[in-house]
């Protein structure tokens, strides 16, 4: 598949930013600590799911050095509903401890300081830079790299490479606006089995969209 000229890429962004001018995070947190647990918790789980537990979760033990002491049975416990949470909660209260003994409670802003907790990996901690920090990074989830393969912005196989071809014809500026809007699209009209297309704005540029009316012609 052949993907977007420069120009498209940019309409599809203006057009994105159109449709979801309100585009965010749509997990609940109020410290950076918290937006990190949260995005650990949310890896094969819905931000709706995660933010039942953390609602719990982040009233009782609302830092690093809280979390740090407590038991993973207790963390296993509150966090039960979520997939993987026995593993989830291990790294967790590893992470916790990690940054309360060795950051002074504080998450680092730093990439390669941030991979090197439990649990976080490259979308993590891309994440947590361009939510936490203002980072211009491009965080490729499953919506991201579906959306963006499929409306033709890139043709890529796999998360890293749609992520490093993503960075190089998406503008630096717009690479968080553009993560929270393909997600925002994947969960609202591109969804994974049955995508929206008589609804999208982007029909008319999309590549999926087109090669999708050729072959019902």
């Amino acid at each position: 598949m052949t993907v977007l000229t420069k120009k498209k890429v940019l309409n599809v962004i203006k057009l994105l930013e159109e449709m979801y001018p309100e585009a965010g995070s749509e997990l609940k947190y109020d410290s950076i600590f918290q937006l990190l647990v949260a995005v650990v918790l949310s890896a094969q789980a819905t931000d709706k799911s995660v933010n039942l537990v953390t609602k719990e979760l982040f009233a009782k033990y609302p830092d690093a050095e809280s979390i740090a002491v407590i038991e993973e049975e207790e963390l296993q416990r509150i966090i039960k509903s979520i997939g993987l949470y026995k593993t989830k909660s291990k790294n967790i209260v590893r992470l916790a401890r990690i940054i309360n003994d060795k950051y002074n409670g504080e998450v680092p802003g730093d990439y390669d300081k941030l991979i090197q907790l439990p649990g976080v990996g490259r979308k993590t901690a891309n994440v947590v830079l361009a939510n936490g920090f203002g980072v211009q990074r491009i965080a490729v989830d499953t919506h991201v790299f579906r959306v963006a393969n499929r409306i033709g912005i890139v043709d890529e196989q796999n998360v890293l490479k749609t992520e490093l071809s993503l960075m190089k014809v998406v503008p630096e500026e717009k690479w968080i606006s553009l993560h929270h809007c393909l997600i925002w699209h994947g969960r609202r009209v591109c969804e994974a089995r049955r995508p929206r297309c008589s609804d999208c704005r982007l029909n008319e540029i999309c590549l999926y969209a087109k090669n999708k009316t050729k072959k019902a012609l």
